[in-house]
C-alpha cells in the first residue's frame, strides 16, 4: 500500500456550500483564508456518535483558536441542509446546537479524496489538517472512525508552527508547549536542550 502526504504540499484548494456560524448558507473557499492559519477537519458524518464531541470541543475553544489567527472549518459528506438540521437541533436530542464556524458540504466526496481521508468511497476518516498563512499544509493526523481527536493537540500544534515561523533558528522538541524551552537544530542544541531536561 502507497501511503502519501499533503504535509509541505499546497492544502487542496475546494470551493463548496456551507452553513455558516449565522446558519446562512455560503459557498466557502479554502483559499479566501490566506493570511490566517486554518485547522481543517474532517468527520465521518452527522447525526452520529464520536463526531458531536469532536465538534463541540472544537466550538469551545474557538476563542482560543481565533486568538491565534487561527480559522477552525469542519467537513462531512453531509449536504449543507443536513449540517443545518443538526445544528439547530438542541445537544440533548442528538444535535450539536449554535456551533460557531463553518460546516462544509462534500456530497461529491471530492474534497475527502483531495485529501486522502475517503473511506470505502463512503465517508471521511477522522483527518485534520493545520494550513499556514500561505496556504501549505504543516501538520496533519488521520485517526479511524472510533477514534477522537485531541482539540488540545490541535491547539499545541499551531503554537508549534507559530513559534517556529517566528522563531526560525529553533525547533519544538516532544511535548512542548507554549512557554517551554525550545531548541537549536544541530548536535549542539539537541545536546543542550536534553542535558537540561533530563
Amino acid at each position: 500500500m502507497c501511503m502519501s502526504t499533503l504535509v509541505t504540499q499546497d492544502a487542496p484548494d475546494f470551493t463548496a456550500n456551507a452553513v455558516m456560524p449565522d446558519n446562512t448558507f455560503e459557498t466557502l473557499t479554502l483559499s479566501k483564508y490566506r493570511g490566517k492559519f486554518v485547522v481543517l477537519f474532517f468527520y465521518p458524518l452527522d447525526f452520529t456518535f464520536v463526531c458531536p464531541s469532536e465538534i463541540i470541543a472544537f466550538n469551545k475553544k474557538l476563542a482560543d483558536f481565533k486568538a491565534k489567527n487561527c480559522e477552525v472549518i469542519g467537513v462531512s459528506v453531509d449536504s449543507r441542509f443536513t449540517h443545518y438540521a443538526w445544528k439547530n437541533t438542541a445537544v440533548e436530542d442528538g444535535g450539536i446546537g449554535n456551533i460557531q464556524y463553518p460546516l462544509v458540504e462534500d456530497l461529491t466526496k471530492s474534497i475527502a479524496r483531495s485529501y486522502g481521508v475517503l473511506l470505502n468511497d463512503a465517508v471521511a476518516l477522522r483527518g485534520l489538517f493545520l494550513i499556514d498563512t500561505h496556504g501549505k499544509v504543516r501538520h496533519s493526523v488521520i485517526n479511524d472512525l472510533p477514534l477522537g481527536r485531541s482539540v488540545n493537540e490541535a491547539l499545541r500544534m499551531v503554537d508549534a508552527l507559530q513559534f517556529v515561523e517566528t522563531h526560525g533558528d529553533q525547533v519544538c522538541p516532544a511535548n512542548w508547549q507554549e512557554g517551554d524551552d525550545a531548541m537549536k537544530p544541530d548536535a549542539k542544541g539537541v545536546a543542550s536542550y536534553l542535558a537540561k531536561h533530563k
